[in-house]
């Protein structure tokens, strides 16, 4: 039986959007294979991780009839990124295994039974759902993502939250010595729902979504449940488990009136951090920075003696303060931003620092100083 014949480039595709979640190792060896589902003249690709399952459906020819089958989902990919993008691909299946046949070459691939795959179980009821615009949602993961903690032993931090209240999406994320957020309002009403969202689903999802915009642009759907969240988009349907744990209170972390605050150009200053950022050691990341009216001052040194200063001028007629930051935590919230101007606020040399931008109160960082 011929499961699927199609263009080696739409076949990929749509291998492609589901493949991301698939570990080339794992303790279930099935695990590393993609559940192809055909009825009907459609074909349904399926990957799980058992957190994460990713579904999506797509018009791929082939004879009528049901067939199901798993297949090494990594394997497949690498054989057709070898193939011309406009050559037609079929898969055939034939005892227990699977031919890929395009042009003169021809592949016997080892498959294992469908009724092995272990399938999410989804959860009983969600909430009510709401939409975004996929542009919006990946530009908000875009602001907060680079916060998120990275194996932390506090594994609600290795996440983001999630937070839907009335006509406001927030998204939170915080590695304990900075915290990202950002905000965009809801076309419906939503009850209050909090969830935190794994690491690995957001890169996936930043991964997945469009930044198409325009009239058409595309929207993401969200449920959320006690111990899950649902989102379908584009075809795809995207479960994951949720992270348990109880989330930082963000809104005490968030300092409010700050005495002191300089707005100057975002990519001056990044590019200044940039410079100094070279000439402090692997292991200690920390810059000083001088405000005094009319300059800032970045100064950076490591443990061979070198030293870097850059000066900037700013329209500044606060106190003078000298703070120090380690440096990756200043220059991953700069590169996120694409604004031409940044707002920085802060209190005196203890206290943690708050950079927005002018007019746009949908987005903060808070940025712990550092001893230098």
């Amino acid at each position: 039986m011929i499961v699927l014949k199609a263009a080696q480039g739409k076949v990929l595709a749509a291998l492609q959007s589901v493949a991301g979640i698939v570990e080339r190792r794992h303790t279930l060896p099935i695990l590393a294979n993609v559940l192809i589902r055909k009825t009907n003249g459609q074909v349904q690709l399926t990957t799980s991780d058992l957190e994460i399952q990713i579904r999506t459906t797509a018009e791929l020819d082939g004879d009528a009839g049901d067939f199901t089958t798993t297949v090494g989902a990594r394997k497949l990919i690498d054989i057709l990124r070898t193939m011309p993008s406009d050559q037609t691909v079929s898969l055939e299946s034939s005892q227990n295994k699977l031919i890929l046949k395009g042009g003169k070459s021809k592949f016997t691939l080892q498959s294992l039974p469908a009724e092995d795959f272990p399938l999410v179980q989804e959860a009983a009821s969600f909430g009510p759902a709401f939409s975004v615009p996929q542009k919006t949602l990946k530009a908000l993961l875009g602001q907060v993502s680079f916060a998120m903690a990275v194996h932390d032993i506090r594994y609600y931090l290795n996440g983001i939250l999630f937070v839907a209240e009335g006509r406001q999406l927030s998204l939170v994320a915080t590695d304990g010595h900075r915290l990202a957020f950002a905000s965009a309002t809801l076309d419906v009403e939503v009850p209050r729902q909090e969830v935190i969202l794994p690491r690995k689903t957001v890169l996936e999802m930043q991964r997945l979504l469009s930044d198409t915009g325009g009239d058409n642009q595309p929207v993401i759907e969200m449920q959320f449940a006690s111990n899950q969240a649902k989102f379908s988009f584009g075809g795809m349907e995207f479960v994951t488990k949720l992270v348990e744990g109880k989330f930082p209170d963000y809104n005490r972390v968030i300092p409010k009136n700050h005495k002191n605050s300089i707005t100057l150009g975002r990519t001056a200053l990044l590019a200044s951090l940039q410079r100094t950022a070279i000439l402090t050691s692997e292991k200690f990341k920390g810059v000083r920075l001088n405000i005094e009216p009319g300059t800032l001052r970045v100064a950076s040194n490591n443990a061979e003696q070198e030293e870097a200063v850059d000066e900037l001028d700013i329209d500044y007629g606060g106190d003078t303060i000298e703070i120090g930051f380690n440096v990756t935590y200043l220059i991953d919230a700069l590169a996120n931003m694409d604004q031409d101007m940044v707002k920085v606020e802060l209190s005196d040399s203890n206290s943690s620092a708050l950079v927005t931008i002018p007019d746009q109160p949908t987005f903060k960082y808070v940025v712990m100083p550092m001893r230098i």
